[in-house]
């Protein structure tokens, strides 16, 4: 337990920065779900509206250093990898 002030409101900032970290984690996670899904369902075009979307999410999860910088783009890359053989397979 926290006994000077400084160290409980240090407590009170992790605890609103880990809420908030884990928010954004969860909406990458979700973002990457409907990505997989629409690859599931087999339409480019709408793989690739949500491939824009999950992007999008990286980028700014990652700007905010919730996620690290290449660790953002480490999981772009698998997943237009993905996209990439769906549309050459569609092709």
């Amino acid at each position: 337990m926290a006994h000077s002030l400084s160290a409980k409101k240090r407590v009170r900032q992790n605890a609103k920065k880990r809420t908030i970290n884990r928010q954004r984690k969860s909406q990458v996670k979700t973002q990457i779900k409907h990505f997989e899904a629409a690859l599931e369902s087999g339409d480019a075009s709408k793989a690739a509206e949500q491939f824009r979307l999950m992007v999008k999410k990286l980028d700014e999860t990652a700007a905010t250093s919730t996620m690290h910088k290449k660790t953002a783009a480490r999981k772009k890359s698998r997943m237009a990898k993905k996209l990439n053989a769906l549309k050459a397979k569609s092709a």
